[in-house]
């Protein structure tokens, strides 16, 4: 390994994970082209032409220079909707064939410097080996559409700032940035992938703040009140909202007013036109609060809300992850599914499951479901949806992936056929939940599901599939990557899942 490490300095490393931080993802697979959208044969076995980052620039991001001085912006080219589309949407002007041609490629580039990296790590001379234009180190699927390209969002969280009227009570999506001091804040009305529920819900929230004597917190550690809306919706169009607030130094008695009149301006006031299933409160002295630090408080409504998926009912808290696409998510699980080819003998573990619908829509199909998740609500979400459903073969466990997972593998080790599957957040695993998949023998089948395959993600897969390493404590034998599949979840921008499978 002394070789290797001088063939690969610090700086290579550093030099491949800014370059994939420059672009995105994109693929199909053989059982979804059985019955692929007529356009779909666009992407099979062709990509795009040219550079991502020119494709972005040139096409979807037109006048979005900075300006440094917050009380004379103005809309430079085009109106702010417009502007706010080009930040929040920055595909959105193509037509979503030409958005897939462009993803596609993204995810072909993204793979060709991971295996520009792996090679060095086993010692291939890149410079002689097959040309980077043409190698890839697996089989790319082509990419599998959203069967919904507009309003598909079903979570969205809105800010609350100065509009382009410099108004401090608006609610909507940022342009601009804190570091300038250019902080706008537009309306998200005419964004494709917010629903116009959800827009809705933003409007008279903004109504609620305009009549509030209360101002709102604009810069955390500056006084205020007011801060973000969430709206959570499902495909049946019940609607949950989250409204977050920093009490200050209110008492008691002065918070409860707030709840009060907040509550009572969407059961009977002018927001009883959103059709509110529950509203939730969260008292919020940080930037970002858990349930755990500040519980969500149920001022009205339903605790949960409930969704249709791949044949099972699943319970959503407010805080609970949840594919933000259904329709898109239904795709990617059952992608997921077909990489694992579980079986009745197989323990099919799942890595930061979130409601744990991936290894509980599969537990027919495997011995037993062994699901790993931080964020306590989702964990009861899960269990609350494996006994609604009937399934007795999972087991669902709170707490850090790295803490949990080491002592969770020892019993494992005894011949039984593991497959787990990762579903992390865009910072990735942590460092030794690789070390306990690379070092449990019974593993030998990986499915990792990234939305963003660069800075951590990117190491993972590095680590994965690099010679053991006993200074890392890497001592299992490596992973080899297989097959990628892109999944667009994400229509009108550069983002979609990305599907790998990993054997060994």
């Amino acid at each position: 390994m002394a070789g290797l490490k001088r063939r690969v300095p610090m700086h290579s490393l550093r030099y491949f994970i800014s370059m994939v931080g420059l672009f995105s993802k994109s693929g199909l697979l053989p059982w979804y082209a059985r019955n692929p959208p007529g356009w779909s044969q666009l992407f099979l076995g062709t990509v795009c032409k040219g550079n991502f980052t020119h494709v972005i620039a040139t096409k979807c991001q037109k006048g979005q220079k900075s300006q440094k001085k917050p009380s004379h912006l103005g809309p430079l080219d085009g109106s702010w909707q417009e502007r706010l589309a080009d930040v929040v949407t920055p595909l959105w002007r193509l037509s979503y064939e030409e958005q897939l041609k462009v993803k596609f490629e993204a995810q072909k580039k993204i793979l060709q410097r991971l295996e520009s990296y792996i090679q060095m790590l086993n010692g291939v001379n890149v410079t002689t080996a097959v040309p980077k234009s043409e190698s890839l180190p697996c089989l790319l699927h082509p990419i599998i559409p959203s069967p919904v390209i507009n309003g598909y969002r079903n979570k969205s969280t809105f800010s609350v700032n100065r509009g382009p009227d410099g108004n401090p009570k608006t609610v909507g999506y940022y342009l601009g940035t804190w570091k300038d001091g250019n902080i706008v804040c537009v309306r998200s009305n005419n964004l494709k992938n917010i629903p116009k529920k959800h827009s809705q819900v933003a409007q008279y929230y903004e109504v609620f703040l305009r009549q509030s004597p209360l101002e709102p917190c604009l810069v955390f550690h500056e006084g205020g009140y007011w801060r973000e809306l969430i709206v959570r919706t499902n495909s049946q169009g019940h609607t949950m909202a989250i409204i977050t607030f920093h009490p200050q130094k209110l008492s008691q008695e002065e918070l409860h007013v707030q709840k009060e009149t907040v509550k009572e301006f969407f059961i009977r006031g002018p927001g009883a036109a959103c059709d509110l299933t529950s509203l939730y409160f969260q008292e919020s002295t940080m930037t970002r609060c858990s349930h755990q630090q500040s519980p969500y408080q149920l001022l009205f409504g339903e605790p949960y809300i409930f969704e249709e998926l791949l044949s099972l009912k699943i319970r959503i808290s407010p805080d609970a992850f949840f594919q933000i696409n259904t329709a898109g998510a239904e795709m990617l699980y059952r992608t997921v599914g077909e990489l694992t080819g579980v079986n009745s003998d197989t323990i099919l573990l799942d890595i930061c499951c979130g409601t744990g619908v991936i290894g509980l829509s599969l537990a027919q199909h495997t011995s037993q479901v062994l699901g790993i998740e931080l964020v306590e609500q989702a964990v009861e979400d899960a269990r609350w949806t494996a006994a609604f459903n009937g399934i007795t073969n999972s087991e669902f466990h709170t707490g850090r992936a790295e803490k949990i997972l080491p002592g969770l593998l020892k019993s494992k080790e005894d011949g039984q056929s593991v497959v787990a599957v990762v579903n992390p957040a865009r910072a990735g695993l942590h460092y030794k939940v690789i070390q306990a998949i690379r070092n449990c023998r019974a593993i030998r089948t990986l499915v990792f599901v990234s939305c963003k395959l660069h800075g951590e993600s990117a190491r993972n897969v590095i680590e994965l599939c690099c010679p053991p390493d006993p200074a890392k404590k890497l001592l299992g034998e490596p992973f080899v990557l297989q097959q990628a599949v892109p999944v667009d979840l994400f229509p009108h921008t550069p983002h979609c899942e990305l599907v790998l499978l990993f054997t060994r």
